[in-house]
């Protein structure tokens, strides 16, 4: 009897995964030219430490919506431009972890750069933390645009001084100018926010226009978040690691 269900444990343990991924492919499989820049397998996010359940820097999405990418990356690629990925298919064990950050006001570490104006208390009022994200559908993913060829990005020092994410001065990102950096929490990361002008403005309509003739919708309050119309797993939110499948 033991034996039987030791068994039984270990099929169970080995198929479920496999079942969970099934509708899942990693980007670089389905377009290698993409950029990655997967912010929460480094130190470099509003946490300030590598978040629990990325232990590799991938980017994963459902199939759809790596299909989907790859149409608006051929379109950049005609302009000289290519895209870059901050963050895809998020677990739901990486969200539990934003949401313990958030609740540990003491921990304020990278205040200075991800939410200089925003006090710690109303992260979750205000919207930045949720204790449910669409990115653990998998259909949904942050990104950017990066001119070709991209220039060199240096790496993040962990514990170097931190500059406010809406400086002109900000973190030396490759990126073309979207008058924020990645994950900065302030009204200025909303896509249409009307003091973002010229060619930042430009930028942040290239990238939506483009994401929305492939069938991806914008979040209004974050220029970098698309989630796929039609999504394959609209109610389901998984928690599978960051990891080759």
């Amino acid at each position: 009897m033991r034996a039987l269900l030791l068994s039984v444990l270990l099929t169970m343990s080995f198929a479920m995964p496999a079942q969970a991924t099934s509708g899942f492919v990693v980007l670089r499989d389905v377009d290698p030219t993409i950029l990655h820049d997967i912010r929460y397998d480094t130190a470099h996010n509003f946490v300030g430490t590598r978040i629990d359940g990325y232990q590799a820097p991938l980017c994963i999405l459902t199939r759809p919506a790596a299909l989907a990418l790859r149409k608006v990356q051929r379109e950049m690629l005609a302009q000289g431009l290519t895209l870059k990925v901050y963050d895809c298919y998020r677990p739901q064990r990486a969200v539990d972890h934003f949401v313990r950050w958030a609740r540990d006001l003491a921990d304020q570490r990278m205040k200075a750069e991800f939410y200089p104006n925003v006090d710690k208390t109303r992260l979750f009022e205000d919207g930045y933390i949720a204790e449910k994200s669409g990115h653990s559908r998998g259909s949904t993913l942050d990104l950017t645009v990066v001119k070709l060829p991209p220039r060199h990005q240096r790496a993040y020092v962990p514990g170097e001084k931190l500059v406010h994410c809406f400086a002109p001065n900000r973190f030396p990102d490759n990126t073309v100018n979207m008058a924020t950096g990645y994950d900065c929490f302030d009204t200025l990361s909303h896509t249409d926010d009307p003091r973002v002008t010229g060619k930042a403005r430009d930028n942040r309509q290239l990238l939506k226009s483009a994401m929305g003739r492939a069938g991806f919708r914008n979040l209004p309050e974050e220029w970098w978040h698309f989630t796929l119309n039609g999504e394959p797993y609209p109610d389901t939110y998984f928690d599978f690691p960051v990891a080759r499948l």
